[in-house]
């Protein structure tokens, strides 16, 4: 058993989990194993519980929004944790013991059923094997992010084995379809795990596909290394990979929402390459850290005031101009590159301010997907849309491994414990965090799991806790 296990164990019953709420939840003799840190050979020796804890939405809860707006909807009431059967195990898939997990939007949109219910996907994934039928129930477990212990791997499973520390990616894609390879984001049946399958992260037990799985940071703690997979892979693609909209040195690089899940990775990608982010944010607060994290151009949009819509069908030009004008004045010029993600709120401003020749990449629309631009300003200035979802295993790999070798922080802001997860939904359906919001599933406190201490002296402890030290 690892010391820091030790240390913690001593003061609990054997077999008892706590939640991080004050709550206990009996766990099975392998989940308690996984926890004190057990080796390869005695998890592979000890049997899998036939049910566990996860935090899931229910089919039968679809219409229980009707009405309200996307705003009113409440991911607490919507939101279950409890135990459910565990599924059976595929040839190319593993268990994983989850230490810790995530919310991201995905987990939002799933609990608040919009803009579609997701148990649609599970019905068609169903359809396709036997293995996919499994995934089509009444319930659906949520969550696209996960760092924890592998427990069993299946038969075709080469490279990954009980007792590794993983983290995991959201790619889940079935490498038998043509479609898939070259570049698995193509593939026809590809979907994000947690999200458009069941047995997502937000769980003390996962399944995924083998080709899902990552070594763990070893300088990271369980819920350090739970919050990256996801954003940061999806802004590498989008910054870093030939598939998106890779930087060079001295490009200046437009970051919206540059405090959040998503582009805090990105401004970190943008400076280790040699550019120049511009970082909008929303708040003094949230200036001063995009500051701290090395970027020196900030736009702070509560002070600056902009107003994109006159209303809700007109959007106004000068506020655009307005834009680029404060753009110019930072950094001399105008962006090569926009990193968009908020959607509606602000496509009609990226595209006017992007450069003549740039690229506005975009993988998100968290303020409303059915955006609205002047064309004029695309097609005669010679600009790009690029459209980016996700990352495809060897981009997410690559993204990891900037991750592995403290190249890239974790924006971990806050960290709730399983049976707080609708109200870390809520925070994150209403813009209440910065970076991402962690959530212990097995792991009974924080700041375990880490490893390699010498490398995060290296790194620094104050830079991996920048968010946390700014989130109190």
């Amino acid at each position: 058993m690892n010391s820091e296990y030790r240390a913690w164990s001593r003061g609990c019953r054997p077999g008892v989990h706590s939640t991080g709420s004050g709550k206990v939840t009996e766990m099975s003799g392998i989940l308690r194993a996984a926890v004190e840190g057990a080796g390869g050979d005695e998890l592979s020796s000890m049997a899998m519980p036939e049910s566990y804890r996860a935090a899931f939405v229910r089919r039968d809860d679809v219409g229980m929004f009707e009405g309200l707006d996307a705003t009113d909807k409440d991911p607490r009431k919507s939101l279950h944790v409890g135990e459910v059967p565990l599924p059976e195990l595929a040839p190319d898939e593993a268990y994983v013991a989850v230490m810790a997990s995530a919310v991201n939007f995905n987990t939002v949109w799933t609990s608040i059923f919009e803009p579609v219910p997701t148990f649609g996907f599970l019905d068609r994934l169903g359809k396709e094997s036997v293995w996919g039928a499994r995934h089509a129930l009444g319930y659906q477990v949520v969550g696209s992010d996960a760092s924890g212990v592998v427990l069993r791997s299946g038969s075709l499973v080469r490279n990954w084995r009980p007792g590794d520390r993983v983290t995991i990616h959201c790619n889940y894609v079935d490498d038998q379809d043509p479609t898939a390879h070259d570049d698995s984001m193509l593939a026809l049946n590809q979907r994000i795990w947690g999200f458009e399958t069941n047995f997502g992260g937000l769980a003390d037990v996962t399944v995924v596909r083998a080709n899902q799985l990552m070594p763990k940071p070893a300088h990271l703690s369980w819920e350090e290394a739970a919050v990256n997979a996801l954003c940061n892979s999806t802004a590498y693609r989008m910054l870093v990979s030939r598939n998106g909209a890779p930087v060079t040195q001295g490009d200046r690089v437009l970051v919206w929402g540059a405090t959040g899940g998503l582009g805090s990775f990105a401004v970190q990608y943008v400076l280790n390459a040699g550019g120049i982010p511009i970082g909008v944010v929303s708040s003094p607060e949230k200036a001063d850290l995009l500051r701290d994290l090395g970027v020196d151009a900030v736009i702070d949009r509560s002070a600056a005031g902009y107003r994109f819509w006159k209303d809700e069908h007109t959007q106004d030009e000068s506020e655009w101009r307005r834009l680029g004008k404060d753009i110019r004045t930072l950094v001399g010029d105008d962006p090569d590159i926009v990193f968009e993600h908020p959607g509606r709120q602000t496509m009609g401003a990226s595209v006017f301010v992007c450069k003549r020749a740039g690229t506005i990449v975009t993988c998100a629309a968290t303020s409303g997907y059915m955006i609205e631009y002047d064309n004029r300003h695309l097609w005669m200035k010679l600009k790009t849309i690029k459209g980016s979802h996700f990352a495809n295993y060897r981009e997410a790999w690559d993204a990891n491994r900037q991750v592995c070798e403290g190249k890239i922080l974790p924006p971990l802001s806050s960290v709730f414990g399983l049976t707080d997860v609708g109200e870390a939904a809520y925070q994150v359906h209403h813009n209440l965090h910065e970076g991402k919001i962690g959530v212990l599933c097995l792991a009974p406190q924080e700041g375990l799991g880490i490893e390699d201490r010498e490398l995060r002296e290296r790194v620094g402890e104050d830079r991996i806790t920048l968010f946390r030290r700014h989130d109190t």
